[in-house]
């Protein structure tokens, strides 16, 4: 295999031109200056909070603060992410950083004070024509009033941090460091060492012997840990309930969805709606029976592929053109962005030594975002591409139609513009292609990706209430208990031509995101507001591409779920979900076609 080139190796026009943030070190040495200095002036509006002149000065402080301290923390860390081995580099980044906690501590005074005035004070302030920019802030502020406590009880809880971080901390070391593994025979009959890393390739084996070994050592060793994993996840669920206790919720998950104004209607409207479709998942396990040819399908089958590797070669100037193409309906304008992303250095596109791994959309306000990638040429590349654009786009509308301080869009927002892409290009390739083959493979990529994103997240989304709400009612959480909750659920989800073996009771024992808890629902959420908003878009045309770029103009200008609802996707009902299960609907009729 060739060497991975160097930096200095990698075409000027494959590399991101980050002097578009900073022409020079001595212009990010000069900004950085600027920023030391805003930290200490800040302080002087400490004790002042309480007439609209002052606040305003104080938030324009602070705006120009925080866009300071984004932007050289944004060069560090793409220069840094360049070639991690760098240690000038790597200094950079820590000096960023340093001052981002600097930064932090400094400003840190604002939102108590604001928060300390009386109610019809707050009030007046957010009517008051001079603070009009910042009415969504204040907003916002007196929102959380209600759950903030007096100062001595916030200083009480900000010393429990460190503490409750523990079980988060106790579950990384055991499930990354401590946890070992047996070793399993690979397709060579070769003993390997299983890891956490090597599972999911023997989980996609095409020989059912190394995966059933791989899937029953995984969740013995699980087993064998039972009582200390069921000890962890019950602190981590008792640390929930405490902080719901102590700011005044009537629940985890309420307070949980609080902070991005979520309702929980959308968490219980998520699982509900599943529920009904749950006929559909079904049916997609006997399909996937049908095509492995096997009597009985097991849970170490769910990731087996279905149908021959299709090797689709796509170069990264071919991957281009088709998501040219494929973005067509989105219209003129949003065309025109797209080129100048792709022509105007926002993407690192090729992998070279020390380069960070993956894939992201970064940048700060007030310049074009930046795109890294490590591309190969391929289908999935190809997809990351069309995903990564999909956030640079959305940041690149948001920033040009928003002020600094709403342009921010939060995590439950920041998936759909990505994965509507990803939506196009598929819909796109699948139009395109006559070869049964290469269409049946692009169907069974697509299909698993409403499985893994849309129902398995939703069952772990509704694992996570359930066991929440029997910690609340003082129930008793054993690992039995835990075990046999999240077997039933397994069984619920899969249905009948399923069989559920199990060792599969001990899953919720490695799922690191139950420690970020009611997270997971947003992958659900997203993938489901973006797989609606593609239908719209296909089926309306130029109506449904009015709203969608509405909602990419937003930024953060309202409260999530009101953004989602001004576009034409109302996460509240039931509809966007329905919407997506249609189509997930279609892309089964489309296999069972192909598969007769």
């Amino acid at each position: 295999m060739s060497q991975v080139p160097k930096r200095s190796e990698i075409a000027a026009e494959h590399r991101w031109k980050l002097e578009d943030l900073f022409s020079s070190q001595s212009h990010w040495d000069k900004e950085y200056a600027a920023a030391k200095a805003l930290n200490k002036e800040i302080a002087g509006f400490q004790g002042k909070l309480n007439d609209p002149a002052q606040i305003k000065a104080c938030f324009e402080m602070e705006d120009e603060l925080s866009l300071h301290v984004e932007r050289l923390y944004v060069y560090a860390n793409m220069r840094h992410h360049e070639d991690t081995a760098e240690p000038e580099f790597q200094a950079l980044s820590d000096k960023a950083k340093k001052l981002s906690v600097e930064t932090g501590e400094a400003t840190s005074f604002i939102m108590p004070e604001v928060l300390a005035l009386p109610v019809e004070t707050l009030d007046a302030y957010i009517n008051d024509p001079s603070l009009s920019l910042y009415r969504h802030t204040l907003e916002e502020m007196k929102r959380q009033k209600a759950h903030i406590l007096s100062k001595n009880e916030e200083a009480l809880l900000a010393q429990v941090g460190n503490v409750s971080s523990a079980p988060g901390t106790i579950f990384g070391m055991l499930n990354n460091a401590d946890l070992k593994f047996p070793k399993v025979k690979n397709e060579e009959g070769e003993e390997i060492e299983l890891s956490q890393g090597r599972y999911i390739q023997f989980m996609e084996s095409k020989n059912r012997d190394v995966r059933k070994g791989a899937f029953t050592a995984m969740y013995d060793t699980y087993g064998k840990l039972k009582n200390t994993l069921a000890a962890t996840l019950n602190a981590n669920i008792t640390k929930n309930i405490f902080y719901a206790k102590a700011r005044k919720y009537d629940s985890a998950l309420g307070m949980s969805l609080y902070g991005d104004n979520i309702p929980t209607e959308v968490y219980t409207n998520l699982i509900s709606t599943i529920h009904e479709h749950l006929p559909l998942m079904h049916r997609y396990m006997e399909l996937r029976k049908k095509l492995l040819g096997v009597d009985e399908l097991h849970m170490y089958d769910l990731f087996a592929p279905l149908v021959e590797e299709f090797d689709m070669e796509i170069s990264y100037e071919q991957a281009k053109d088709i998501i040219s193409e494929s973005l067509k309906p989105l219209g003129e304008d949003y065309l025109k962005v797209l080129q100048d992303g792709f022509n105007n250095s926002w993407i690192d596109v090729y992998e070279n030594e020390g380069k960070r791994s993956g894939a992201y959309s970064w940048g700060a306000f007030g310049t074009h975002p930046y795109v890294l990638l490590n591309h190969k040429d391929n289908l999935n590349s190809m997809f990351t591409l069309t995903h990564e654009m999909g956030h640079a786009l959305h940041s690149y509308y948001s920033d040009t139609n928003q002020p600094y301080r709403d342009a921010q869009y939060t995590i439950f927002l920041a998936e759909v513009a990505s994965t509507l892409n990803e939506a196009l290009l598929m819909d796109y390739l699948l139009n395109k292609s006559t070869d049964p083959k290469e269409k049946m493979y692009l169907l069974t990529y697509y299909a698993d990706q409403f499985r893994t994103t849309v129902f398995r997240q939703t069952m772990f989304a509704e694992f996570e209430k359930i066991v929440h709400e029997r910690a609340e009612a003082g129930e008793s959480l054993t690992p039995q208990e835990l075990s046999k909750i999240y077997y039933d659920l397994n069984v619920k989800y899969y249905g009948p031509g399923m069989v559920v073996d199990k060792d599969i009771e001990m899953e919720w024992a490695r799922i690191p995101h139950f420690y970020t808890s009611f997270y997971v629902y947003k992958y659900a959420t997203g993938f489901s507001a973006a797989t609606s908003f593609s239908k719209q878009i296909l089926e309306e045309g130029a109506p449904a591409v009015e709203r969608y770029l509405g909602f990419l103009k937003s930024g953060g200008n309202d409260f999530s779920i009101n953004i989602l609802k001004k576009a034409g996707v109302d996460m509240s009902s039931p509809e966007p979900i329905r919407q997506a299960m249609s189509v997930f609907e279609d892309l089964i009729q489309q296999m069972e076609q192909i598969a007769k």
